[in-house]
């Protein structure tokens, strides 16, 4: 069985994620524990308690999102349930990176810290928006982009999830005109996002910079060469790493470049992967899968019932 498993990224936290799987299993708890001692922050009070407010900030949320789905990850590991490729959707590539053991736990924890703590705070002062575009082809969305842009109004496309959605991101007023002139222009839909950053756009320039420096304390921990033992897909250009990539310069362009997930999908397609396991809160890839590829045999575990389920089928 050629299997992948999915790690999901931002705006899919919800309040309660994991707690059921927590009580449940030790090796859950376990991982909550470690996270919470590494980071300094009560983890499982914030994904099991919320208040949604503070689960939504960006320097909690990643790590929050990342902690739940690598608990998840742990009791299936301890099933002896595996993957042949990892990938993950924006701050979900660390789950991937830590699954493959190109990056260890303690400094995936450290790190996805950092990154939100500087996503959530090195912002520029303007007002920012993020929307999913869907049922309008990519050339059409940049092309309306390019055009705003052309008249001073900063709006682009940030994520490249499937072939029929297309994340845009800018300042709230020219992602609300972006939206009107996208509908006009043939969109089945388009949905504000539970994000307020300009996330993987260049406004982030400042982040990217203060990021890159933190990175640099952990460069020789990463061990590429594990690159062969399990396939990790880039956010950067939906393609593999290999033994000859820098990481610490891709996971710091990561925060100002669009995420090539429609990417990922094909080259998961190509592979002839059998089976998607989205691991952590919401259905999110699975949905981006299942809309390329209607074939596609998927399963999401997010709580204690899927886990099980998943588990028992298999």
């Amino acid at each position: 069985m050629k299997r992948a498993f999915l790690f999901p990224g931002q705006g899919s936290q919800i309040v309660g994620m994991g707690k059921d799987i927590y009580e449940k299993y030790e090796e859950a708890r376990k991982i909550y524990e470690k996270a919470s001692e590494i980071s300094n922050i009560d983890i499982k009070k914030i994904c099991f308690e919320g208040p949604e407010e503070e689960l939504n900030k960006t320097e909690n949320t990643q790590i929050a999102i990342l902690t739940t789905s690598l608990a998840i990850l742990e009791v299936l590991k301890s099933k002896n349930i595996n993957a042949d490729i990892a990938v993950g959707l924006s701050l979900g590539e660390y789950g991937a990176l830590i699954y493959s053991g190109i990056m260890s736990f303690e400094d995936g924890i450290k790190l996805i810290q950092k990154r939100g703590y500087y996503m959530g705070n090195l912002l520029p002062k303007e007002e920012y928006a993020m929307a999913a575009i869907i049922g309008l082809e990519v050339n059409k969305i940049e092309e309306i982009c390019k055009k705003l842009n052309e008249q001073g109004k900063f709006v682009v496309p940030a994520n490249y999830n499937c072939s029929v959605q297309t994340a845009i991101s800018g300042e709230t007023n020219a992602i609300d005109e972006a939206i009107e002139l996208l509908k006009q222009a043939g969109a089945k839909r388009a949905i504000k996002l539970k994000t307020s950053g300009p996330f993987h756009t260049v406004k982030l320039q400042e982040a990217k910079n203060a990021y890159e420096k933190e990175l640099e304390k952990y460069e020789s921990n990463f061990r590429i060469e594990n690159c062969e033992n399990i396939k990790v897909i880039k956010n950067l250009d939906g393609n593999y790493y290999t033994k000859n990539d820098n990481i610490k310069e891709i996971l710091a362009k990561h925060i100002i470049s669009p995420v090539r997930f429609d990417k990922a999908i094909k080259l998961m397609e190509n592979e002839e992967i059998e089976e998607y396991v989205e691991i952590g809160p919401g259905k999110v890839l699975t949905g981006f899968i299942k809309k390329d590829n209607k074939e596609a045999k998927v399963y999401n575990i997010n709580n204690l019932e899927t886990l099980e389920s998943y588990i028992n089928n298999i």
